[in-house]
């Protein structure tokens, strides 16, 4: 019998639409001699749909329609098994839509990627790909990633980081202490954004004020470090898991702009996504916006390489990432520049370098997850007690009683 993987995508984040395309580039890839793929489309108000259009990308142009022939859907257990449980079913219907083994989620961006969907899965005890939620959220928090990263003598940049409230507060406050750690330019982004969403680059004091304004309407928190002028950026991915990872072809990324905007990662190659009907070629997004391999020595790639394996075990990471390194060309430093723990397009084409195809990346990466359950289900996490024997709440008397005694 195959395994159903039940994929999900989309959910409440300013990168639902590349979700669904980095998703729907993968339902078309998994092996389908040993996996049956159930497509799970979570809407921009975390509405769960399947049905039979929901892995069809041509649908999503007309998505009221698309809904309109699909099923609402949630997660419930059914018969010892996780089952897809139709939320507005007709009286004549069975209730389950579906039954997933493991879940796959392709989702990028706060609400989802953050920890919050892998939460809510491990609440069902299903096996699900990739990081879990503590490495989920490190991954996400570029602020936390970073002290963590720190700590360990992984190599960042120093960075600043300010709330909403301290934004509400005084702004000058803000500008004044980034005036007193920085010099100008600095880099200014929101703490839990990717695909580079507000992200400004502020060369004086006018800017900043306009770059902090941005970065606030994405985010409470945002970050601000010192801009490096002179860049290269350099990405590497990692699959694996606790116990091992192995990393990928190293990439280039080319800008357009001072820095490397959503229009470069996902619009200028959105015409080599592949064909209309489809994404057989398995394309990825910014194809055509890159140099492949990097254009590094073989010691500098030696070096992300095992910075990029370091990351991975710092933050404790599973499945696939992509972690993208800033390269200083004055002084030759290299440093971690944040994390992405689903990347765009699973970084599929980095690993069609080192040999490995999609198909072969897609079954790994459901192993891993496969294999990571497995050895969780033999940890204990309860034990027989009879503490709840010795408390009796007789009315408002016992609770007193309770209280009293703590």
């Amino acid at each position: 019998m195959k395994i159903k993987v039940g994929v999900f995508f989309g959910g409440k984040s300013v990168e639902h639409e590349v979700s669904i395309i980095t998703a729907l580039q993968a339902i078309e890839n998994i092996d389908t001699e040993k996996y049956d793929v159930v497509p799970i489309y979570i809407t921009k108000d975390n509405q769960m749909y399947c049905g039979n259009f929901i892995g069809d990308i041509t649908e999503y142009r007309d998505l009221d329609n698309l809904l309109h022939l699909s099923s609402k859907v949630t997660l419930g257990f059914k018969n010892n098994k996780v089952a897809l449980i139709k939320c507005d079913k007709k009286f004549y219907e069975s209730p389950i839509y579906d039954y997933i083994d493991v879940a796959f989620p392709i989702v990028h961006g706060t609400n989802v990627e953050d920890g919050t969907l892998q939460g809510y899965l491990k609440m069902f005890n299903l096996p699900y790909v990739g990081c879990d939620v503590l490495s989920s959220a490190l991954g996400m928090d570029k602020y936390a990633s970073k002290i963590l990263l720190k700590e360990n003598n992984v190599p960042v940049l120093d960075c600043m980081c300010y709330t909403s409230k301290e934004y509400s507060e005084s702004l000058e406050n803000i500008i004044n202490s980034i005036e007193g750690k920085f010099n100008y330019p600095v880099i200014i982004k929101p703490v839990n954004l990717g695909s580079s969403v507000g992200i400004t680059i502020a060369k004086d004091k006018a800017s900043l004020e306009e770059a902090i304004e941005e970065a606030f309407t994405y985010s409470k928190k945002i970050l601000v470090e010192k801009a490096i002028t002179n860049l290269k950026e350099v990405n590497c991915s990692c699959i694996g898991d606790m116990d091992e990872c192995i990393c990928s072809e190293c990439e280039e990324p080319i800008k357009s702009d001072e820095i490397l905007s959503f229009n470069n990662k996902y619009i200028s190659g959105s015409k080599k996504l592949g064909a209309s009907k489809g994404f057989g070629g398995a394309k990825t997004m910014n194809a055509g916006s890159l140099k492949l391999p990097a254009d590094i020595s073989d010691e500098t790639k030696e070096k992300i390489h095992n910075l990029s394996k370091q990351t991975f075990k710092v933050l404790g990471c599973s499945g696939v990432i992509r972690i993208d390194f800033i390269i200083d060309n004055d002084t030759g430093s290299v440093y971690v520049n944040e994390v992405n723990t689903i990347p765009g397009s699973l970084s599929f084409h980095l690993w069609r370098e080192t040999g490995l195809d999609y198909k072969d990346e897609l079954d790994k990466l459901i192993q891993l997850a496969l294999k990571r359950h497995r050895e969780e289900n033999n940890i204990t996490y309860s034990f027989d007690s009879n503490i709840l024997s010795q408390y009796y709440l007789g009315g408002l008397k016992g609770l007193k009683g309770i209280k009293g005694n703590k």
